[in-house]
């Protein structure tokens, strides 16, 4: 049972703490969201090129995938063992290695529209 609950505790603070991150870059600089959003992107990609970000993923687990530096180190892992194999597979593997969680919020995406009527805001 504590380990359980270490490991939420695990995932709530790593998690918040890119998040926190990302609201000191909106309160405290002039970028734009899209920018921050590349910018956790492309630190995912990097710390997971130089081996950094696997361990904060095996010490904190979803709190460290699920935000999108999560989704840049998958890609940067995926092209990193498809580059152990050839140079088709570095260039695909990312895009293999995110194939399911990307069809996943396609298809549900799709299926929740079909069963909820969305209404469009009056401003």
């Amino acid at each position: 049972m504590s380990e359980v609950f270490l490991m939420f505790v695990k995932v709530f603070v790593v998690g918040g703490i890119i998040c926190m991150i990302g609201q000191l870059l909106i309160n405290l600089t002039k970028m734009t969201t899209a920018r921050i959003l590349v910018t956790f992107l492309l630190a995912g990609v990097v710390l997971q090129a130089v081996g950094l970000y696997q361990y904060l993923v095996d010490f904190a687990g979803a709190g460290a995938t699920v935000p999108i530096s999560g989704f840049g180190y998958l890609l940067a892992k995926g092209a990193m063992e498809g580059a152990k194999i050839d140079f088709y597979h570095a260039v695909t593997g990312g895009l293999v290695a995110g194939a399911a969680g990307l069809a996943s919020a396609m298809a549900f995406g799709y299926l929740f529209s079909v069963i909820f009527n969305a209404k469009s805001k009056e401003n």
